[in-house]
């Protein structure tokens, strides 16, 4: 160990002191092998991360944002939604949907998306019309209410955007993070509709 740590000081003190990218490399470890750098990671960073530890952090995630997306609805001065009925709004969207479509684009529950379409209708976010093939058949769209709301709060979420994807390599990572929970979210979803996994 002190023939090791010797090597890497004199390593370290031949180099040039005004530019430290030229330090030459480590010397091979005394057991062989190839020296550790940055990029690799040691047994305990590579343990394998299950789907429900997945699912745990997707779940305090989630609430954590709800939370802060409630504060930040009290600035705006709405107080007559739930975070959960505002994001609504955003699964709408520029689209003109029968309820049918907007249960299967969020994946909400019938009872409460009867409910939360309901409280916008009363507040004014949503228009609500017949369909002229079938007048059974309503159809929603947001009203200029609902998207000035929208409006609003995507100005509020590029801030927090500008938090966590400061410099180019976070916002690689923040693009990274969204293309996996796509990809599990489609994986899921097959599971779901062809009948879960077979465990051998």
């Amino acid at each position: 160990m002190e023939y090791k740590i010797s090597q890497e000081m004199r390593c370290f003190l031949k180099a040039p002191h005004d530019n430290l990218t030229h330090l030459p490399p480590l010397p091979t470890p005394l057991g062989g092998g190839t020296p550790p750098t940055d990029s690799m990671t040691t047994a305990e960073d590579m343990s394998p991360v299950s789907h429900l530890d997945l699912l745990r952090v997707v779940e305090r995630v989630h609430r954590r944002y709800l939370d802060l997306f409630r504060l930040d609805l009290g600035r705006l001065g709405v107080d007559e939604l739930s975070p959960s009925q505002v994001m609504m709004l955003f699964t709408i969207g520029a689209d003109e949907l029968t309820v049918r479509d907007l249960i299967d684009r969020g994946y909400y529950l019938g009872s409460n998306a009867s409910y939360n379409l309901k409280r916008l209708l009363e507040t004014g976010h949503i228009d609500r019309t017949a369909s002229e093939r079938d007048r059974r058949s309503a159809r929603i769209r947001l009203s200029e209410k609902g998207r000035k709301l929208c409006e609003a709060v995507r100005k509020m979420d590029d801030s927090y955007y500008r938090l966590v994807a400061r410099n180019a390599e976070e916002k690689r990572e923040l693009e990274i993070a969204f293309k996996t929970l796509q990809r599990l979210e489609q994986v899921w979803t097959g599971a779901l509709r062809y009948g879960g996994t077979q465990i051998i």
